[in-house]
């Protein structure tokens, strides 16, 4: 049990919570509140292995770097616990999976899972090149709604705007927090020779570009229950996502990141969870005439 705690841990299988819950609105918003049930399972197990395939390859590539963190210096790959081959096998299984899974939604999902999967992987190599590495994650992540309405409609339609429109406001919601979370590295990443915008700008701007995107992330949900045409539920939800961005903010400032963890981890999480628990109750509302 300690050894896949280990590979659990590795892979941050917790942190699915933040990609899936938009994976999942992207089905429902295709689907109208009504995604077949065989396509939300093979969404979940795209969902999972790419996001094992990317966390695993990006603690290979950072090995060297984690280990000369204090920070990250404890991880699973530098503290010796789990070995670099092991986690190569982990890698190329995930990527297969998650291209086999995408094959079993729709010939146009398994042909596209081979792009995704170069953006998925190559996120981890942006550090060591642009401080832009924040924008390359929530593009990473902002691909989950499209490819999940892809999956139950087979084809690009008409009515796509609001999973385009959602795709942004996970684009920009996950940069904010992951500008948040690379805070803590700023005095490391510039001693290493690593880009980040704390690095390159500075904690404190760094926490403003983060509350500017936050602010547009908001922006597009509210313009994504403008064009499907939700109801007060979804409304309701993006007002208390609104609210724990702010609260988010709140936990930081440029003197004191000692809260960090529950801005990034915690408040995430609920964010997108609450976001999905309210798109589908709003759209069973309006299917069923409520």
């Amino acid at each position: 049990m300690a050894r896949v705690a280990d590979w659990f841990s590795l892979v941050r299988f917790s942190h699915s919570v933040f990609a899936l819950p938009f994976a999942l609105q992207g089905a429902w918003l295709a689907g109208r509140g009504r995604p077949p049930w065989s396509t939300l399972l093979w969404i979940v197990v795209c969902a999972v292995a790419a996001r094992t395939a990317a966390m695993g390859f990006n603690r290979l590539v950072d090995r060297d770097v984690d280990a000369r963190n204090p920070r990250t210096a404890r991880r699973e790959l530098p503290a010796g616990v789990l070995g670099a081959g092991a986690v190569q096998a982990l890698v190329l299984l995930a990527s297969a999976g998650f291209v086999l899974a995408a094959f079993q939604l729709n010939p146009l999902c398994g042909w596209l899972a081979l792009p995704v999967l170069l953006v998925l992987l190559l996120y981890s190599l942006v550090k060591r090149v642009s401080w832009t590495a924040h924008l390359v994650l929530g593009v990473a992540l902002g691909l989950a709604p499209p490819a999940a309405w892809l999956a139950v409609r087979g084809a690009i339609t008409s009515d796509v705007a609001p999973v385009l429109v959602l795709a942004l406001a996970v684009l920009t919601w996950v940069a904010g927090f992951d500008l948040i979370y690379a805070c803590q590295d700023a005095g490391f990443d510039r001693e290493a020779g690593l880009y980040s915008i704390p690095a390159r700008f500075g904690v404190a701007n760094a926490l403003r570009v983060s509350a500017l995107l936050h602010v547009v992330t908001i922006g597009a949900l509210a313009a994504v229950g403008a064009l499907a045409g939700l109801g007060w539920i979804w409304w309701s939800s993006v007002a208390l996502a609104a609210l724990l961005l702010v609260w988010e903010h709140r936990l930081v400032a440029p003197d004191d990141l000692s809260r960090v963890n529950a801005a990034f981890f915690t408040i995430n999480g609920w964010i997108g969870v609450g976001l999905f628990v309210g798109l589908v109750l709003d759209l069973h509302c309006v299917a069923g005439g409520g």
